[in-house]
């Protein structure tokens, strides 16, 4: 049944919430949660609904990254999570391990590296300067910042 009212609420053609409301609540885009969504599932077998022990179908996918984003988002506590989307809180933090686990795998090569030349550090420079965060490299606190 949560399963069902998320995809009603944020996924199906039709759903309760709009685009922007969609990014408010998931801090990303939808396009940005469905490639994470495509990606995580094809390399991590956690990630596919399976059947549980009873028979019954398990968190689909959808559950499983929306739960693990929402905790890094808003920086959650698993026990609030078990409260709003029936997932225990064990599965909670397993889930999000996983999810962390299998994003450094499929995006460290593109995203998660060190800056390691002067081109690289000019272009974050630059980067910051255009939103309004001029001299972000000297400053780990922001606190020059109007």
């Amino acid at each position: 049944m949560t399963h069902a009212n998320m995809m009603n609420n944020y996924f199906n053609p039709n759903s309760v919430y709009t685009k922007e409301d969609f990014r408010h609540c998931f801090r990303i885009g939808r396009h940005v949660f469905e490639r994470l969504l495509h990606d995580v599932h094809q390399v991590n077998p956690y990630f596919r609904q399976k059947l549980d022990r009873a028979d019954r179908l398990g968190f689909s996918p959808h559950q499983k990254v929306t739960i693990a984003l929402r905790m890094i988002a808003y920086a959650s506590l698993a026990d609030s999570i078990d409260d709003t989307y029936g997932m225990p809180e064990s599965t909670c933090l397993d889930t999000l391990a996983e999810f962390r686990d299998t994003i450094v795998q499929l995006y460290k090569e593109e995203y998660l590296c060190e800056p390691n030349d002067q081109e690289d550090l000019d272009w974050l420079i630059c980067k910051a300067e255009y939103r309004g965060f001029p001299s972000m490299i000297g400053s780990l606190d922001y606190m020059h910042w109007q």
